[in-house]
């Protein structure tokens, strides 16, 4: 770590503690949008509020500098709760920091304070991009860009604390890095009555659950084994008494790819399916599809600079898988060359082993201290 950051890593804890015990969920990061706002103003940074509803953009301008770069972390947390011990658990029922957007923001400001007060010497301006609601669709990232936040920028930086990479090391995975998340809800309509009499009535419980088991083989026997694709059942909702078949019943989930055709062919065969053994039941089925973000991915030119900046300081890993997970950085990359980083949150000493979205997720002080590295190196080494 160097003395810069070291000079701005308690900070950085402080704050990642402060946002961590006191998280906002989707557009409404309002509190922690002023006290990122406030943070930059103190460090001399130009600031714009209410971008993209609430978030923040910040500026370091160079003078005579003809090119600009942007860094962005993420502000909003997740509707769930928590299961840590910690001393900065959130204090807010049904919210919290458990996929590291605390420590996106604490790091990019710390790197903030550092970059501002070594201005003369960057070789290109900055800007910050603090953006609300990432974590639900249709996302922050086209409302920040909306309102203006990518102009004048010529590449965009992500970065995202990652479980699946030991802390001490920064991974770059080059072309498709993260996969577009569509969402499905199936809505199942039968016959309701008495549970003693199920001869009288078309059961969507049962129903439910033989298209649970069915769709468990779209994957495995429609998709071409070089491909990758996922598509889980996350939630199923029906019935109201032990007693009772119920009438309807909701069975909701997500789709994920890299390509634009195996969506498509997922989401056709979910839908054929469905139907198929709904029908098998006499029961109603009707399926409705949410398109997700689109596919995050990096640019390559973009990672080769990501990794000359940053390589001497922090190790850098170009074999890191990608992720079946989702991005809204995917709509800043369609506008503006970018690649989106990994940092590696994983230590088996402290217990930080849990992945990202787990009820006792949680975030290494020393991955903290690596990210606001990365950023400044990254920063400090931009090309001109």
């Amino acid at each position: 770590m160097s003395e810069t950051v070291a000079s701005v890593i308690d900070r950085v804890i402080e704050l990642q503690r402060t946002i961590h015990a006191d998280p906002e969920i989707g557009f409404d990061t309002i509190r922690t949008a002023a006290l990122v706002a406030n943070e930059l103003r103190s460090c001399g940074v130009t600031v714009r509020e209410q971008i993209g509803k609430t978030g923040v953009v910040g500026d370091i301008d160079v003078p005579g500098a003809t090119r600009r770069i942007a860094l962005r972390a993420d502000m909003d947390a997740l509707p769930m709760d928590e299961d840590n011990d910690l001393p900065h658990k959130s204090r807010n029922p049904g919210a919290a920091h458990l996929c590291g957007h605390d420590a996106h923001t604490s790091m990019l400001l710390g790197a903030a304070r550092v970059l501002a007060s070594d201005r003369d010497s960057l070789p290109c301006s900055v800007r910050f991009l603090f953006q609300p609601n990432e974590e639900s669709l249709p996302g922050g990232a086209p409302a920040m860009i909306a309102d203006g936040c990518l102009e004048g920028v010529d590449r965009v930086f992500g970065m995202h604390v990652w479980p699946s990479i030991e802390t001490g090391r920064v991974g770059i995975h080059a072309g498709p890095t993260m996969a577009q998340p569509d969402e499905f809800t199936i809505q199942l309509t039968g016959v309701g009555g008495h549970a003693a009499a199920p001869h009288k009535n078309r059961d969507p419980l049962v129903a439910a659950a033989h298209i649970v088991t069915a769709i468990q083989s779209i994957v495995a026997r429609n998709l071409d084994p070089l491909d990758s694709g996922v598509i889980s059942v996350t939630q199923i909702h029906g019935g109201t008494a032990y007693n009772v078949i119920p009438e309807s019943a909701t069975v909701i989930g997500t789709v994920r790819s890299f390509k634009p055709e195996v969506g498509e062919l997922l989401r056709s065969r979910l839908e054929t399916v469905t139907k198929g053994v709904a029908a098998s039941l006499e029961v109603e089925a009707t399926i409705s599809f949410t398109l997700g973000y689109p596919v995050v991915m990096n640019d390559a030119d973009a990672c080769d600079e990501a990794e000359g900046a940053i390589g001497d300081a922090v190790p850098v890993t170009r074999d890191v898988e990608a992720s079946l997970g989702g991005e809204d950085f995917a709509y800043y990359q369609q506008k503006v060359p970018g690649a989106f980083l990994f940092l590696g949150n994983y230590d088996e000493s402290q217990d930080i082993v849990h992945f990202c979205h787990h009820p006792r997720f949680r975030v290494d002080d020393n991955a903290m201290a690596l990210g606001v590295e990365s950023w400044v190196q990254l920063a400090r080494g931009a090309r001109r």
